[in-house]
């Protein structure tokens, strides 16, 4: 019971930080040419790491496309976080921000390499760039894609923060946010 109730606690709490960010701007909203909300990724998406037998893809990102930016946002974060893994720790899988507001999506596989267009963050696993999943056999997981927009400007935030260091930076300075969830369940 324990395994099953701490991915719904960690989830509730990153709704609950989420939640003191004011209402979003009509429609602000992200999506993905490459799966739907609550749809399955491919394989393709998933992490590539011959030293891990649970990293059986290529590690290509998902094309991502957001519309409705807030008025008052200056940049966007993108964050890709597993409640489920490390047996409900959780892991972040890619931190980014000092997303320009004119951005309006990243082309599939654009952000597996490091790029002008985002200033990259450190995920549980030190990386700078998108990790695709490494689903351990077992339960489902749910990879949350959440959009942020910020009154950061593109350069305010240093390289290298942790998911918790940006949320820590940013505390008065969110305006508004949505998502995305891609499952993921190896067999």
């Amino acid at each position: 019971m324990k395994r099953r109730l701490m991915p719904r606690v960690l989830a509730a709490a990153g709704a609950l930080s989420l939640s003191a960010i004011p209402a979003a701007a009509q429609d602000f909203t992200i999506s993905s040419s490459a799966f739907q909300d609550g749809g399955w990724l491919q394989q393709k998406h998933a992490g590539n790491n011959p030293k891990n037998p649970n990293c059986v893809g290529q590690n290509v990102s998902p094309p991502f496309a957001w519309t409705n930016v807030p008025a008052k946002a200056t940049s966007l974060a993108l964050l890709m976080f597993d409640p489920e893994g490390r047996r409900g720790a959780g892991v972040s899988h890619w931190v980014a921000y000092g997303i320009p507001v004119s951005a309006t999506g990243f082309a599939e596989g654009e952000v597996s390499k490091p790029s002008e267009k985002y200033v990259g963050g450190l995920g549980t696993n030190k990386q700078s760039i998108y990790l695709g999943p490494c689903t351990p056999p077992g339960p489902l997981h749910h990879y949350t894609f959440t959009l942020i927009a910020t009154t950061h400007g593109v350069k305010d935030l240093p390289p290298k923060l942790t998911r918790e260091e940006f949320f820590e930076k940013s505390a008065d300075k969110l305006l508004a946010a949505t998502g995305l969830v891609g499952l993921c369940k190896k067999k």
